[in-house]
């Protein structure tokens, strides 16, 4: 999946568990940690200084946590992409985090393949999220009214934009892809939601769920 080194800072407040996702990761033969932190503001300042392709983010950090490092990051680095870990599976961070801008989401408790597998989809331009938290996400489906038959009433483009947007890709970067202006992608990103009643990014990612594409991707 990636033909390139991918580049890790690891944000994570407890050593034992930080070093022991490094060596998991160095062991890796397409991955390499290029910097650590034990807090959101230690990680902000590492990835200024590495620019790494993927974070390994803990959400619960002193200082400042984990969410709040996302938030930050995403506003200085739109490009980045954020794994985030945790031992948490509640709706509420999951659905934060997702509308901070967070690529990935996975359970600490979840088997370290799944981490590195993480790392890869979220590396190489995807969204992913932990197997366990599929059912969770989708939970709000009904309620929402994200409905198929909703599909009809938004053109292909339309689609295609949010098709990208719940893998993670920027405003910028559908942009580059699709050869449109950033203007006209946000276009599509806002008449597509009105259409189809969604509120933000979990909303989008709910749909592309329901839809299958996050397991085509």
């Amino acid at each position: 999946m990636i033909t390139h080194m991918l580049n890790i800072v690891l944000a994570e407040d407890h050593q034992t568990v930080r070093e022991g996702i490094k060596m998991l990761v160095n062991a890796q033969a397409d991955m390499r940690v290029v910097g650590e932190a034990g807090d959101g503001a230690s990680a902000i300042k590492t990835v200024r200084e590495k620019r790494p392709d993927v974070i390994v983010m803990d959400i619960s950090m002193p200082e400042m946590n984990g969410l709040k490092a996302t938030r930050k990051l995403k506003a200085e680095f739109p490009d980045v992409k954020i794994l985030t870990l945790t031992r948490h599976d509640d709706d509420s961070f999951l659905e934060q985090l997702i509308s901070a801008g967070a690529s990935g989401y996975v359970l600490k408790q979840s088997a370290p393949a799944e981490l590195i597998n993480a790392i890869r989809t979220v590396g190489s331009g995807n969204a992913y999220l932990d197997a366990s938290l599929t059912g969770k996400v989708m939970g709000g489906l009904v309620g929402r009214g994200l409905r198929g038959n909703k599909r009809k009433e938004v053109s292909d483009r339309e689609l295609e934009v949010l098709r990208l947007i719940a893998l993670g890709y920027s405003n910028k970067e559908i942009a580059s892809q699709l050869d449109l202006s950033v203007k006209t992608i946000e276009a599509h990103k806002a008449n597509a939601m009105k259409k189809m009643n969604m509120r933000g990014r979990i909303d989008i990612v709910r749909y592309a769920i329901l839809q299958g594409w996050m397991e085509d991707s």
